[in-house]
C-alpha cells in the first residue's frame, strides 16, 4: 500500500487540538531564518553561505518561481502512489538526502541522526566523503535503510580504492561522484570569520578511519591530528581530473555511478559516452561558481539530450513540495534535498530531520493530489506553464 504522506498534516492538527504545536516551522522557506537563531554563526554560515555574491544561490530559487503549476480537476487523485525506483533503489517518494558533510558542526549526533531519520522513512541517504562519522557507523545507524555514497576523489589511488571498498562492503549501493568541488570556491561568509572546520579535524571521519590513509601517516591521527588534516586536505583538493580518469571508478565500483555537478548538456552527453549510469544536475547549491546558471534552468535541455539513456537527478534549490513536482515535471527522475534537512538537524537532531522530511513529503503528496496527479509518472512539462 502506498504511503499517505499527506496524513502528517492531520497528525499536526490533532496534536494542535491537544495543545502541542510543532517544535519548529513546517515552512521550509523559513527554516534558514529559524536555524540562524539556534546555530552558532560560523556553522550556520558554513551551511547557508554560497560562493561570491550569492547570485547562483538566489538564481536557484528564482528559477522555480518562473514555472507555475496548472492544476487539473476531477482526476480521481484521492489515492496517490509517489513511489519509484532509481538505479535499482526502491524509494517511497522520489526524494534522496543530498550529501552534506561536517554535520558534527550542526548537531553532536551528526550523520547518525540523519541516517536514522531517513531510514525510518525509507528515503535514501547519500553519505558525504566529508562526513563527521565513519562509513561503517553511518551504515549501522541506517540499518536496513537505502544508502548511497558520495566521493570526493582522493589523488592517492590506493586510498580511493580503500574508501570505495569500505562503502561497498557497508551496503552503499550507488556511487555519486562530485565533480564541481575539486577546490573550494571563494566563500566570503566563511572567509570573513576564517572558518574552515576541516582544519580542526571536523568532517574527516572517513579518512581518519581508513587503514590505507592511516598507513600514509608518520604518526597516528590521535597523536598528530594537524599533520593528518593537512595530508588529507592536500589529497582531496587541488586536482581537476579529466574524462579519461573515469575508468578507474569502474575498476573499483561494480554498482551504479552517478556524476554530480553537471550543468552543461555536452557534459551530460560525455557522461553517457563514458558509461555512467546517471547525472545530478547541480551547481552545489550555489556554493561553487558565483553567477552560474540555475540548476532548474539547465535541467530540461539535459533531460532532452540524455534522459532516455541515463537517470537524470536534480539538486540545488529544492525547498517545497511544489519544487519537487516542478523538477519532476521537467524531467528529473528524483530530487536531492540538502540544506533544509540540515536545518532540521540543528533544531532537533534526528527528530528535527524527520520533521523536515515528513513536512516535505506531506507537502509534495498534497500538491500532487490537489494538482490532479496520482503517480509521479503522470508528471510532464504539460503540467507547468512558464511565467
Amino acid at each position: 500500500m502506498a504511503e499517505r504522506f499527506g496524513f502528517y498534516q492531520n497528525e499536526i492538527y490533532l496534536q494542535g487540538y491537544g495543545g502541542t504545536a510543532p517544535a519548529f516551522t513546517t515552512d521550509a522557506t523559513r527554516l534558514e531564518d529559524s536555524a540562524a537563531k539556534v546555530m552558532a554563526p560560523e556553522p550556520f554560515w558554513y551551511v547557508a553561505g554560497a560562493a561570491g555574491s550569492g547570485a547562483t544561490n538566489r538564481a536557484n530559487r528564482e528559477a522555480f518561481d518562473r514555472w507555475k503549476i496548472v492544476p487539473r480537476m476531477l482526476t480521481g487523485a484521492t489515492e496517490r502512489d509517489l513511489s519509484t525506483t532509481v538505479l535499482g533503489t526502491p524509494m517511497p517518494a522520489p526524494v534522496l538526502l543530498a550529501p552534506v558533510g561536517v554535520q558534527s558542526i550542526v548537531h553532536p549526533d551528526a550523520e547518525r541522526a540523519t541516517a536514522r531519520a531517513a531510514s525510518g522513512l525509507g528515503l535514501p541517504v547519500i553519505l558525504s566523503t566529508a562526513s563527521s562519522t565513519s562509513i561503517e557507523d553511518v551504515a549501522a545507524a541506517s540499518g536496513e535503510g537505502p544508502r548511497w555514497f558520495q566521493l570526493y576523489w582522493p589523488d592517492d589511488p590506493e586510498v580511493c580504492g580503500s574508501i570505495l571498498r569500505r562503502a561497498k562492503e557497508s551496503g552503499y549501493t550507488a556511487l555519486v561522484v562530485t565533480l564541481d568541488t575539486w577546490t573550494l570556491a571563494w566563500r566570503p561568509c566563511d572567509l570573513d570569520s576564517g572558518y574552515l572546520p576541516f582544519l580542526k579535524g571536523e568532517g574527516m571521519a572517513v579518512a581518519l578511519t581508513d587503514p590505507v590513509f592511516r598507513s600514509r601517516l608518520d604518526r597516528a591521527p590521535e597523536d598528530d591530528l594537524p599533520s593528518a588534516v593537512l595530508r588529507w586536505i592536500g589529497m582531496i583538493t587541488g586536482t581537476d581530473r579529466a574524462w579519461d580518469a573515469l575508468p578507474f571508478l569502474r575498476e573499483h565500483w561494480d554498482g551504479p555511478i552517478v556524476l554530480k555537478g553537471i550543468q552543461h548538456v555536452d557534459d551530460a552527453r560525455r557522461a553517457v559516452d563514458a558509461g555512467m549510469d546517471g547525472v545530478v544536475v547541480s551547481n552545489h547549491g550555489g556554493r561553487q561558481v558565483d553567477g552560474a546558471v540555475a540548476s532548474l534552468d539547465a535541467l530540461p535541455e539535459i533531460v532532452a539530450a540524455v534522459g532516455d539513456r541515463i537517470e537524470v537527478l536534480f539538486d540545488s534549490g529544492i525547498r517545497t513540495g511544489a519544487d519537487v513536482l516542478k523538477a519532476l515535471a521537467l524531467g528529473a527522475r528524483a530530487v536531492l534535498l540538502g540544506r533544509p534537512y540540515v536545518y532540521g538537524l540543528a533544531h532537533g537532531g534526528e527528530d528535527g530531520v524527520r520533521h523536515v522530511l515528513r513536512s516535505l513529503l506531506a507537502d509534495f503528496d498534497l500538491t500532487m493530489g490537489l494538482s490532479g496527479h496520482r503517480r509521479v509518472a503522470e508528471l510532464s512539462g504539460s503540467v507547468l506553464r512558464k511565467a
